[in-house]
């Protein structure tokens, strides 16, 4: 296996795949495994961060490691889009799919973010403005150190909420965030232009988040920063950076939860 695995490192990866797709070669398969592996590792340690104690990190290197044999099997490498961000994706969703399975979060955790997305959705729709933290805490009846205080708390739910934020019509028929920001494939006409629109509705949500909130969405979903490396680059502590992360999710998830009630 390592003089084959040193022929295949000598090829270009892409002519590679193309002979996976069309041989289903057992050592390519073995070789493709070994060398995305530390990518598992890696988004499991993004979603760990902020995750409660009794979510352990090898855990979800397993339920990552699933992500990446479906990437393998199903990766097409016709379409425009490299592996490692199709592979990513798809890890990503596999570690979400089995904490939703174990259902971890704490159901009087969950209740509160669902009331601080509903006041967040009634207040802005009545202001015609984004809310400040000050409105939103005194509309919940908590001092604004309170306020952020449930922010806190709500972090760690709040990591895997932007990949859970949008579900079709129908339960079985299930979109997520980061579904609509890979190339599609295998998709019917009427499926692709669905996740157009809602890709077109995510991003101009967005658009309208406070500008630190923002800033965070797209360094930590579109520029794969790490919480600790958002707060370098916006010179806020780390802790700091998850209360922006968890609003921002709460706002777009009210939002988007609104949108769908109407379409």
């Amino acid at each position: 296996m390592g003089l084959k695995a040193k022929q295949y490192d000598d090829r270009e990866e892409q002519d590679l795949w193309r002979e996976y797709v069309q041989a289903r070669e057992p050592e390519i398969r073995n070789y493709f495994i070994k060398k995305y592996a530390p990518l598992v590792k890696y988004v499991a340690g993004k979603v760990a961060v902020g995750m409660p104690h009794n979510v352990e990190f090898d855990d979800l290197v397993s339920y990552g490691t699933f992500g990446l044999l479906d990437a393998i099997e199903k990766y097409d490498p016709s379409k425009e889009v490299k592996f490692k961000t199709y592979a990513m994706t798809r890890i990503r969703g596999a570690v979400f799919d089995e904490l939703r399975t174990i259902d971890w979060i704490p159901r009087s955790i969950r209740q509160k973010a669902k009331q601080i997305e509903k006041i967040i959705v009634e207040l802005e729709n009545k202001l015609g403005r984004t809310v400040e933290d000050e409105e939103i805490a005194k509309e919940l009846d908590l001092s604004l150190e309170e306020f952020h205080m449930l922010v806190s708390k709500i972090s760690g739910t709040s990591l895997v909420s932007l990949n859970d934020i949008w579900h079709g019509n129908d339960d079985s028929d299930e979109l997520s965030f980061m579904e609509t920001i890979e190339s599609p494939s295998n998709m019917n006409p009427d499926v692709m232009v669905e996740r157009e629109e809602i890709k077109t509705i995510i991003i101009e949500s967005i658009q309208k988040l406070p500008e630190k909130e923002k800033k965070v969405i797209v360094l930590y979903y579109y520029e794969d920063l790490t919480l600790k490396e958002i707060g370098e680059v916006l010179e806020v502590t780390e802790s700091r950076v998850s209360q922006l992360h968890t609003k921002a999710i709460m706002r777009l998830r009210g939002r988007l939860a609104q949108m769908k009630n109407v379409m």
